[in-house]
């Protein structure tokens, strides 16, 4: 009999905890299961620092986050907020916090430090976003609960709406654009951790893992290094770029970010 592989990002157990009101537990993990699924499909797994289980704790107040537990167990303790069976805010709210796991920040070690700690968020976000459009179209093809297919539209509503509050009046930046956006923005962006302000270059993040798996892949190698986010940016893209190197990422997103930010 051979050996079971480890548990993965993928394909650790899912459980539940918290006050998830009226909404019935098989229903919310058939949505979280399928949200994990869609937003991993086709992406290596290539971290070193997966769970062995994720717990999704549903909150009456307060914002989501990852509980950064200090009892030394190998869970990824997310925290989430929402209504009755309101799937597209559980989607989006899961799928920001698992990519926080993705990256690397799910243990008593993952304290989130400036200057950095805006670019792992604005990417969190950015895989939150393209995740829901994957969902809608997965819904919609083979939704979870029977007849309820026509709900995609709503999970696509739902994410326009956050493209539109991001994106503002201006539209999508070129890569002039966001190099002078970030030289504006160096400051405010570097005191704080998802202040408002990132919104282009969110939007531009969206576009840019939705090219390429390979994109997506590197946020595995995130947060590797003892520093994480406390360190300047120059040398935080070249400690992801070494950590990809040490997990066999492909590493062209921190490339591709050193270049659209105008980091030399």
């Amino acid at each position: 009999m051979g050996l079971e592989s480890a548990p993965s990002l993928l394909s650790a157990q899912i459980e539940l905890s918290g006050n998830w009101k009226s909404s019935p537990a098989d229903a919310v993990l058939r949505v979280l299961t399928r949200m994990r699924e869609t937003s991993l499909d086709g992406v290596r797994l290539l971290s070193d620092r997966q769970p062995d289980k994720i717990r999704v704790d549903s909150h009456e107040s307060g914002p989501p986050a990852i509980w950064l537990h200090d009892d030394h167990s190998r869970i990824a303790w997310i925290i989430v907020d929402i209504g009755t069976d309101d799937w597209s805010k559980l989607s989006y709210q899961f799928g920001h916090e698992l990519g926080h796991v993705f990256c690397n920040s799910w243990n008593e070690k993952s304290q989130p430090h400036f200057p950095c700690q805006w670019l792992e968020e604005s990417m969190v976000e950015a895989f939150s976003i393209r995740g829901l459009a994957r969902l809608a179209t997965s819904w919609e093809r083979n939704p979870p609960f029977a007849g309820d297919s026509a709900f995609s539209a709503s999970i696509r509503q739902y994410r326009d709406d956050q493209l539109k509050r991001y994106n503002g009046a201006g539209g999508q930046k070129t890569d002039p654009e966001i190099a002078a956006w970030f030289r504006a923005s160096r400051g405010p962006l570097e005191q704080s951790a998802l202040s408002g302000i990132e919104g282009p270059f969110i939007v531009r993040v969206v576009g840019e893992l939705e090219s390429d798996p390979a994109f997506v892949e590197d946020m595995g190698a995130l947060n590797r290094w003892p520093a994480r986010s406390s360190i300047p940016l120059d040398e935080y893209l070249k400690s992801w770029e070494k950590s990809c190197s040490e997990i066999h990422a492909p590493g062209r997103l921190p490339t591709r970010l050193r270049s659209l930010l105008g980091v030399s």
